[in-house]
């Protein structure tokens, strides 16, 4: 359990620090991601981008696994 914690961490802090690289990249306004903007009333759901960090995230603990 604590190999898997200290993973976890391990990829958290590594987004964290490449989180505005990945801005740059264009990741959370990608087609697919839905925005709907209303007067008062914003709502933004990342479909395509959480179907991609979650791939990333499962070869990477794939990788791990092994």
């Amino acid at each position: 359990m604590a190999k898997w914690l200290i993973t976890i961490g391990i990829i958290l802090v590594v987004l964290g620090v490449l989180w505005p690289l990945l801005g740059k990249l264009g990741l959370g306004s990608l087609p697919g991601d839905f925005r709907i903007e209303r007067k008062g009333f914003t709502f933004y759901f990342p479909l395509t981008t959480s179907i991609i960090v979650s791939l990333v995230v499962t070869l990477i603990l794939w990788i791990f696994r092994r």
